[in-house]
């Protein structure tokens, strides 16, 4: 998993698509339908009094949350990445049991939380197969927004046999047998130094579950209306070979590259205070911080994805969130509502025209759509910002944004991500927002 990305061919940059592995999915004659998603999120007092708390209140107000109340008792813990030990005070919360729309083959967790120093939370997720049995207590994530009391991670090595998780991916081993996860349950763990008040806040936590059918094709859409957002521009190549520690350097930041761009549509962005730690000769210095703060000490990279929506949501009142979209047609109404998206894809360099490279996976932000339906995208694989907005082939990129299977280079059979994005918005949107977002399953 922490390899050196496997590229199609030269001056690919990378992302964690490149080093993760993704069960296949039911195989359909003609590869083409459509994939099925289902989002479950608890935000709102209610969501959060639904579920089983130890040691933990709901804060309402414009932007409930869940914070310590009185801990549950102490824990020890060894952080793999400084060998440090520590002990904490710790409270819980558990959610009641969704049963997903979808029976899945994979899920992928995310939250919104605020972890002041002397803080962290972990993120966990157990589920129940369609024949009843359930799975262990997997780890989605161990993680703080600074890196001054652990160092944020995802967990290898987690299996049962049936399932496993793959850095910020739970999924059926082997899909075609028809097993599927048919509901699960989130618990956090919320931590804090002991004898202190401190306590995280978490505003959002929820899945993505999923079954997108093995496609290397999916069908044409008709194009909409056309927009385009004013989107910061940030190339991550400006940044190649500054902070080396965190994946390499910027060569391998498409992710919080992109990450970036939309925080700041949004009007956010780090402070001077915040920046100061940056080497002042080099540009754009949020893009290192975003960089250091997405990144994931197990995986050796900053392309964990519920990590980079962890990250947007720590900016005053963001949202964020890992999802699916099932179309084109649904990243267009995303659009015309004012939301850019952050989308997850892998090609050789032939198969999507004006790119100039092939990548085994790549995050670039979407921001608009030509009078012809044509993609506007942000690239942060571009030699300047100057050179960041692109036009691609609808056709062209709606094809490798949504398939799930492709051939590299060599031939081979190798996975897509089948839609994935990332969608950040403001906590309080407007009508029109909100509604957009509703109509791609996220509430």
């Amino acid at each position: 998993m922490s390899a050196p990305a496997a590229v199609a061919s030269a001056a690919a940059p990378g992302t964690s698509t490149a080093r993760r592995t993704r069960a296949a999915s039911a195989v359909l004659a003609d590869g083409t339908a459509p994939g099925l998603v289902d989002n479950r999120f608890w935000t709102s007092c209610t969501d959060w009094r639904s579920g089983t708390g130890t040691g933990t209140r709901v804060l309402s107000g414009r932007r409930p949350a869940l914070v310590i109340a009185a801990p549950a008792g102490r824990t020890d813990y060894t952080d793999p990445h400084t060998g440090t030990r520590a002990t904490w005070e710790y409270a819980t919360w558990t959610s009641p049991e969704h049963v997903s729309t979808v029976p899945a083959t994979e899920a992928i967790v995310s939250w919104n939380a605020d972890t002041p120093a002397g803080t962290w939370i972990a993120v966990e997720l157990k589920g129940r197969y369609t024949d009843g049995t359930e799975t262990p207590w997997y780890v989605m994530g161990r993680w703080a927004s600074g890196d001054g009391d652990i160092r944020r991670t995802s967990v290898d090595g987690q299996k049962d046999g049936r399932s496993g998780v793959w850095t910020d991916t739970f999924a059926i081993d082997d899909a075609a047998s028809g097993l599927r996860l048919a509901s699960y349950r989130l618990r956090l763990t919320l931590h804090r130094r002991p004898g202190t008040r401190l306590t995280p806040a978490v505003w959002r936590v929820g899945a993505m579950a999923s079954d997108v059918p093995d496609r290397f094709t999916v069908p044409a859409s008709e194009p909409g209306a056309a927009r385009e957002l004013l989107v910061p521009r940030y190339s991550q190549n400006t940044h190649i070979g500054q902070y080396p520690e965190y994946d390499n350097g910027g060569e391998a930041w498409c992710s919080p590259t992109s990450s970036q761009m939309i925080i700041e549509y949004w009007g956010r962005r780090p402070t001077a205070e915040d920046l100061a730690w940056v080497n002042p000769d080099f540009a754009d210095p949020q893009v290192c911080h975003a960089a250091r703060f997405t990144y994931d000490h197990q995986y050796q990279g900053c392309g964990n994805w519920p990590f980079n929506a962890a990250y947007a949501a720590t900016y005053d009142d963001l949202s964020a969130v890992v999802t699916r979209l099932r179309s084109l047609t649904e990243l267009e109404t995303l659009i015309r509502a004012g939301i850019p998206a952050i989308t997850s894809q892998s090609f050789l360099q032939e198969e999507l025209t004006g790119a100039g490279y092939g990548t085994a996976g790549h995050l670039m932000t979407v921001i608009g759509f030509t009078p012809s339906g044509d993609v506007i995208a942000n690239d942060p694989a571009s030699p300047s910002n100057e050179a960041v907005r692109r036009v691609y082939r609808r056709r062209e990129w709606e094809n490798i944004w949504l398939r799930t299977k492709r051939y590299n280079a060599s031939g081979k059979v190798v996975s897509g991500t089948g839609g994935v994005c990332y969608l950040y918005w403001p906590a309080h949107p407007t009508t029109a927002q909100s509604r957009a977002l509703e109509a791609v399953g996220v509430r």
